[in-house]
């Protein structure tokens, strides 16, 4: 990979790299270091990717498992969903009742979550990427909504 290539691809994804390491780590340093280290992985590959898809893929798997390992870490610590949100700024009022309900999930619902409806992969791209079976994503993105119907129907009854 050139440089210009490197430089380009590391523009076009670092913002989606950093988003799911933030969504996993829910914290803005360890998040940064994932990105950091997703993007020396890609400068250090050397064969070419098939596909933009490929490529797109290659780097979720590849931040997921970095988020894994340093989530193992026994320094890691978790910062407040009030924190979480407040960094990642979203606008309407309604849509930040829904990304706290969305992270308050555990991380088994909340990622399929995320790869499905944010990143746009089908159930069968999110059951690769996770490496489990295409049931246990749509099981899991079936209670994932369940427990957000949930979360904010009783967040609008107070």
């Amino acid at each position: 990979m050139t440089n210009e290539d490197f430089a380009a691809a590391a523009e076009r994804w670092m913002d989606d790299i950093f988003r799911l390491a933030y969504s996993y780590t829910k914290r803005r340093e360890d998040a940064d270091d994932v990105t950091q280290e997703v993007l020396l992985k890609l400068l250090r590959r050397e064969e070419p990717f098939a596909s933009p898809a490929h490529e797109r893929n290659w780097l979720i798997r590849a931040t997921l498992d970095q988020c894994k390992g340093l989530y193992r870490s026994p320094w890691r610590r978790v910062t407040s969903l009030e924190d979480y949100t407040e960094i990642l700024s979203v606008q309407p009022p309604e849509d930040r009742a829904l990304l706290q309900a969305v992270l308050g999930l555990e991380r088994k619902y909340r990622l399929p979550l995320l790869l499905y409806y944010y990143y746009g992969y089908s159930v069968r791209e999110v059951a690769r990427l996770l490496a489990l079976p295409e049931n246990t994503v749509s099981t899991r993105l079936y209670r994932s909504r369940a427990k957000l119907r949930d979360i904010l129907t009783e967040e609008g009854e107070k």
